[in-house]
């Protein structure tokens, strides 16, 4: 570990340390194991997944695909964050290098508003699939989804990018503890010796654009969806994509909901206990993710049966 000191002639730090729960160290030895299996849920639930739908040829098709995305960048995010929170909650192990913590940083910012607009792709596709049966296969294709993924990566690349780099290019000639669990922006740049206004505006201003954006498109969707599901006539019709869309749309406020507390208890945060967003902020990254591919992918007849012939064709 680097000393640090608050003189200005202090070189810049190579190495930060990740001091997770300071008030409430406790929580490290309660959270640890739930943290471990979680993690062990998600990663072998969208690994699961991933398989499923790339070795069974009836799964190959756009909303699959689209199910791929969200389960490859949930696994993404799931290993950038929890296995350097369950080392340190296991063995002390808080150092992190400079590049290392820009680089967990770069991918949190980017990953999760891709996560958040494949939701709303995915949202999309519903509203299609219910409102417009009839269009669906012309409008939902493989040129959709390809389409869909270069956006969804252009779109949060170019909009997110920017606040991992600003941080970056600040100088941390001081204090090199970090009181988080990972190398959140407004946790990081707190530590330099420069003015980080600009930083911190741009990050508020990018994350309400780009999650306050999706979460109104999303939930659009969905009450175009709710309309036309009430109008349907069929026996069981109106249950059944009640029941499927409703599952989503619940994981998707859950998903939003974090977020929005977290932003919120970082503006009242002398009301709150500091370490409340920092939990918020650890199971962001791993709920969500052991969520998803359950609601998404287990829930849906197609999924099982392809798990099933899998099973057998290897059993």
């Amino acid at each position: 570990m680097l000393p640090y000191s608050n003189s200005s002639h202090s070189t810049q730090v190579s190495e930060f340390l990740l001091n997770c729960f300071v008030r409430s160290p406790s929580w490290k030895y309660w959270l640890s194991l739930p943290l471990s299996l979680l993690f062990l849920l998600a990663m072998g639930a969208n690994t699961t997944l991933l398989i499923t739908i790339r070795l069974e040829a009836s799964l190959h098709e756009p909303m699959y695909y689209l199910l791929s995305l969200l389960s490859l960048l949930d696994i993404v995010l799931c290993l950038t964050v929890i296995p350097k929170v369950l080392a340190i909650f296991w063995f002390d192990l808080r150092s992190i290098s400079f590049s290392a913590c820009f680089l967990q940083m770069f991918i949190m910012n980017n990953f999760l508003p891709m996560e958040s607009c494949t939701f709303l792709v995915m949202a999309y596709d519903r509203y299609v699939a219910i409102c417009k049966p009839l269009h669906y296969p012309s409008i939902i294709n493989n040129l959709f989804v390809a389409k869909a993924v270069v956006f969804i990566f252009v779109r949060n690349t170019f909009l997110s990018a920017p606040v991992p780099i600003l941080s970056a290019q600040l100088h941390y000639c001081g204090k090199n503890i970090i009181e988080n669990c990972i190398c959140a922006n407004l946790s990081v740049s707190k530590l330099s010796c420069n003015n980080v206004a600009l930083n911190r505006i741009y990050q508020l201003i990018v994350a309400w654009t780009l999650l306050g954006s999706d979460l109104i498109l999303i939930f659009l969707s969905y009450t175009f969806i709710l309309q036309a599901v009430l109008k349907l006539k069929a026996k069981g019709a109106a249950t059944k994509a009640l029941s499927t869309c409703g599952s989503h749309f619940i994981l998707i406020l859950f998903f939003s909901t974090i977020l929005l507390v977290f932003v919120f208890t970082h503006m009242v945060k002398k009301k709150v206990s500091p370490d409340i967003p920092v939990l918020l902020n650890v199971l962001h990254h791993v709920i969500p993710a052991a969520l998803n591919p359950i609601v998404y992918g287990v829930r849906s007849k197609e999924i099982k049966q392809g798990i099933w012939k899998l099973l057998r064709r290897n059993g």
